[in-house]
């Protein structure tokens, strides 16, 4: 006897179920359960896409150079961050690489700003919001006050959403007097490429990530001097899934 061969089954969508039950005379009751089957499926999927686009984006985004100093004076706080252009300018090519868009919502509840962060792909979208006082410090007037704390709400909800990390220079990681990265300086050596190697890619980024952020033509070209502080500065990072 012939062998029987076994077919294989695609499940049917949500959709296709909608519409065997209206051909079928479902009742109203059946055609919205399945409505609503059908939107939790089109967001499911819309999900998958964005963690997809979202875990590509991050693994190609380096670390954002601060490029600002805040100081209050001779022997008081000073600190360095970036500033909403900074990051723009470093995220916003690669977002748009791969269909990522952002925007702002801001409100005020209680006395406290509340800044939104939506970012968005296709039909799906997650928020990032935080609270904050108007930053009333200085002599800012009312609208100030506010328009401080609404681009520094801005910043962090940004990078909360995108998982960003901010360094104040890549000197630490390489030198770039020469043109190649190493200073004229002796390069790594196999061992110590192959391990600079392993934990990028523990932290699921890559090699032409690291090479691109420090800029060097390859890994090995990395001046050997640098290694240690390479080495510590990508085992610190947050592991990016892929």
């Amino acid at each position: 006897m012939p062998a029987i061969g076994l077919q294989q089954v695609t499940p049917a969508t949500p959709m296709e179920m909608l519409s065997r039950a209206m051909m079928s005379g479902a009742t109203p009751d059946v055609l919205e359960k399945l409505l609503a089957l059908q939107e939790r499926w089109e967001n499911n999927q819309a999900r998958k896409v964005y963690d997809e686009a979202i875990s590509a984006a991050r693994a190609e985004i380096p670390p954002i150079k601060k490029n600002k100093t805040v100081s209050y004076g001779a022997g008081k706080t000073a600190y360095h961050h970036e500033d909403l252009a900074e990051i723009e300018r470093t995220i916003l090519p690669i977002l748009s690489k791969h269909g990522i868009s952002y925007r702002f919502k801001t409100t005020v509840t209680d006395k406290q700003i509340v800044v939104t962060c939506i970012l968005s792909k296709g039909g799906y979208r997650e928020e990032n919001s935080l609270p904050a006082p108007a930053d009333t410090s200085g002599s800012k007037n009312p609208i100030q006050a506010i328009g401080s704390t609404v681009t520094y709400l801005q910043r962090y909800t940004l990078k909360a959403a995108l998982g960003l990390s901010a360094t104040d220079d890549d000197d630490a990681v390489s030198v770039n007097t020469n043109g190649n990265g190493n200073g004229g300086s002796r390069t790594l050596s196999d061992e110590q490429t192959d391990e600079l190697f392993m934990a990028i890619d523990d932290s699921g980024r890559t090699e032409e990530w690291f090479c691109k952020f420090a800029r060097i033509k390859e890994l090995k070209d990395l001046a050997s001097e640098r290694f240690d502080a390479a080495l510590a500065y990508v085992k610190k990072l947050e592991r990016i899934a892929q």
